[in-house]
Parts: C-alpha cells; structure tokens; sequence
C-alpha cells in the first residue's frame, strides 16, 4: 500500500470532538482505510462491502458480547 498518510484526504468521523483521538477514513484505489488521528501511521484497510458488514454488524448488536 502507499504512503496513504500524505496522498489522501482524510476525514475524521461526525462523532468526532476537535481532540487528536479521533477515527478517520479514506478512500483508496483498494477500498476503505481507516485510522486514529492520534496514530497516523497505522492504517488498517478494508474492502467497501467489509467496512459495511462491519459497521451493519455493530449496528444490529452483534458484537455486544465483545465489551465489558
């Protein structure tokens, strides 16, 4: 993957404050790439249809039982 910390435009989630530890996300040629403002150099890249099962998934509860 390149160097998708200086090519893209990222922009950071809605539910966001103006804090450094915000969820960011971009496109790329292969997909979805997210990261956490307060760490710009990991990056973790997905597909579009596996970003929407995750987030349909955590939306339906289904990985409730991960927490607490």
């Amino acid at each position: 993957m390149s160097d998708l910390t200086q090519e893209f435009t990222w922009q950071k989630s809605s539910y966001s404050s103006t804090g450094d530890n915000c969820v960011e996300i971009t496109r790329h040629p292969g997909g979805i790439a997210i990261r956490e403002s307060d760490m710009p150099e990991i990056i973790i890249s997905s597909s579009t249809a596996r970003l929407a099962a995750l987030l349909n998934g955590s939306k339906a509860g289904r990985f409730a039982r991960l927490t607490g």
